[in-house]
């Protein structure tokens, strides 16, 4: 597949995303994981690709590397690309940093050779979404992202449905810079020893998912929504808390969170494996009036905020045929 190339240069903008909580961690039933999700504005990956050998003169990183490397020998490729990185989410933060550079790196090879590449192409080349399927539908589409988990014939988890998230809601995420989250072989290694969750359980938080969270994203209703994301965080953190030492990830965080759950906010959360909390409030003056609240409650070096909107559009993808 040695395809013409058609641009001498792409940029491309990828997004974070917020993992909110698998709904299957029993899998008796022939499917496991399942995921709700959210696109977020704020923090993106942005690179820019170029056809040649080192020309931005500076290292890449080794996961840069590597994922370029799947797609070129898959695509055999035989001319060099050079990326630079302009900006990138944080890592092992529970934001999805991997997930979109991997897959930002697959669309921007495949629109410098004309490859045509899918995103599922692109998330089985480099080994993505093999538990959730959040971050390619928020790099796709953006919105809040359900996935329908892993079957016997899965290749990337499928999007069972794709919101709007209110654009007047607001989300605060809380960032503990002393901890990261478990991730590569560690992360492996702790889905391989723990145990299938409750199947109740399993069943009465699917429930909360389909039954409460989802309509009550189209209806705007904050509190419907959050005790159905209380519930689901319940399940998940509790699961994972062998793995990660408690529900949450981060005292730190975990002492934020069970403040606001104090004062009435009830969607809270943790992302991922974390240890990135976050907040949901219903406009930008409450959020803000909480912030500021916070930052004087919780004066901490390692704590840091950022308030942001989610995103209800998918990555940026632009050429430069100079």
């Amino acid at each position: 597949m040695n395809n013409p190339q058609i641009n001498q240069s792409v940029f491309v903008n990828a997004f974070a995303r917020l993992h909110m909580g698998f709904l299957d961690l029993n899998g008796s039933q022939g499917r496991r994981f399942g995921s709700l999700g959210a696109g977020l504005d704020g923090l993106d990956t942005l690179i820019e690709l170029t056809i040649g050998d080192d020309v931005f003169n500076e290292a890449e990183a080794a996961y840069v590397k590597q994922s370029k490397q799947l797609i070129l020998q898959y695509a055999n490729i035989q001319q060099a690309v050079s990326i630079k990185v302009h900006r990138e989410i944080p890592r092992h933060f529970g934001l999805g940093s991997g997930t979109q550079m991997a897959l930002a790196i697959g669309m921007g090879i495949s629109q410098l050779f004309n490859l045509n590449l899918s995103l599922t192409d692109i998330a089985q080349i480099t080994k993505r979404g093999l538990r959730s399927g959040i971050g390619i539908g928020t790099f796709a589409k953006g919105g809040l992202v359900l996935d329908g988990g892993r079957g016997a014939n899965t290749i990337v988890p499928p999007i069972i449905t794709q919101q709007p998230f209110p654009e007047a809601w607001r989300i605060l995420l809380i960032f503990d810079h002393e901890h990261v989250g478990v991730h590569g072989d560690e992360e492996a290694q702790a889905f391989a020893r723990l145990e299938d969750a409750d199947l109740a359980e399993t069943q009465t938080v699917n429930y909360q998912v389909l039954m409460r969270a989802l309509p009550a994203i189209q209806e705007g209703d904050l509190i419907r929504f959050g005790e159905a994301i209380a519930a689901l965080q319940a399940y998940t953190g509790d699961y994972f808390a062998p793995a990660q030492g408690a529900r949450y990830a981060s005292q730190c965080v975990a002492n934020v969170l069970n403040f606001l759950g104090e004062n009435k906010i009830n969607c809270v959360g943790q992302s991922s494996w974390g240890p990135t909390g976050f907040a949901v409030f219903e406009s930008e003056a409450v959020a803000t009036q909480y912030l500021t609240q916070l930052k004087s409650t919780f004066n901490q070096p390692q704590l840091s905020w950022l308030l942001c909107k989610a995103r209800n559009v998918g990555a940026v993808i632009k050429t430069d045929n100079a």
